[in-house]
């Protein structure tokens, strides 16, 4: 998979395209999110992505008006909070999204964390019941395309049976923290792969064995952890409030990552792990 420019797509199965790399908004406050989008948008991004938990759906939307670039040139995805799980539940929180967002429809909604068996003994029916949501709004036109965030195999298999699979599977994902099993799996069964917290949220970007590989391509730590995505075919969904980080972040499609590079950052042992594990989070 060959990207040259932040406007080339990853396909979803239902031949929806995603630009190849997005602008997160996780961690970035009401007040100046509305900015960091605009900017955004205008240094290249036409890929933004928010949540409901992220209390800044507002902003983001008005960062987007803002912007001047047609809705139509832009995707957008939103997620359903853990709260709202549930079918009718979920019908309101996305009626409260868009209404946040001031947009008509989504370009993609996705299960923001899946509940799990260690917290609910009818996990399956919880997830599915969310699940059913999802699909009538995508059958009835309001969202483009559907998806799942932080799923792993035993989440993602009750809703491959689903009339509706699911497309996207948004994990954390950055060197040093890889979820091979849980990229298998998804891309196994057709799912694009989409990587929060590709930086690591800065907590790798000081590793010396980076800083390393960075210094011989002549880039960044940020743009090779960035660069490293695209090339093990996952869209990475960087973060940053600061203009120029913001343009740096997208600065990566100058140059090229050899394959020893590549085999090196897949070699390093596991850190800088959020420590969000699925399975056992309690929010």
């Amino acid at each position: 998979m060959e990207f040259k420019c932040a406007t080339d797509v990853f396909k979803l199965e239902n031949g929806v395209g995603i630009p190849c790399i997005g602008f997160g908004t996780w961690q970035s406050p009401d007040d100046v999110a509305e900015r960091a989008v605009c900017e955004a948008i205008e240094a290249g991004y036409r890929h933004i992505d928010t949540a409901a938990i992220y209390r800044n759906e507002k902003s983001v939307g008005r960062g987007i008006r803002a912007s001047g670039v047609k809705r139509g040139d832009l995707f957008v995805t939103s997620k359903v909070w853990n709260s709202a799980r549930g079918y009718r539940t979920t019908l309101e929180a996305f009626e409260k999204t868009l209404e946040d967002l001031q947009l008509d429809y989504l370009d993609l909604y996705l299960i923001h964390w899946p509940a799990s068996p260690s917290r609910f003994p009818d996990w399956r029916e919880v997830n599915l019941a969310t699940w059913q949501a999802l699909t009538e709004l995508y059958k009835a036109g309001r969202i483009r395309a559907i998806g799942v965030s932080n799923f792993r195999p035993q989440h993602l298999e009750p809703l491959l049976a689903a009339e509706v699979k699911p497309m996207v599977n948004q994990i954390e994902y950055h060197p040093g923290y890889l979820q091979q099993d849980v990229m298998d799996y998804s891309r196994a069964h057709g799912l694009v792969v989409e990587a929060w917290s590709p930086l690591g949220c800065g907590r790798v970007l000081n590793d010396p064995r980076l800083e390393t590989l960075a210094r011989r391509l002549g880039v960044t730590t940020a743009q090779l952890a960035l660069r490293f995505c695209l090339e093990t075919g996952t869209l990475p969904l960087p973060k940053s409030v600061s203009a120029q980080r913001i343009r740096a972040n997208l600065d990566v499609f100058g140059f090229e990552m050899p394959g020893d590079v590549v085999a090196a950052i897949r070699a390093l042992p596991e850190f800088g792990f959020s420590g969000q594990d699925p399975d056992k989070v309690t929010f």
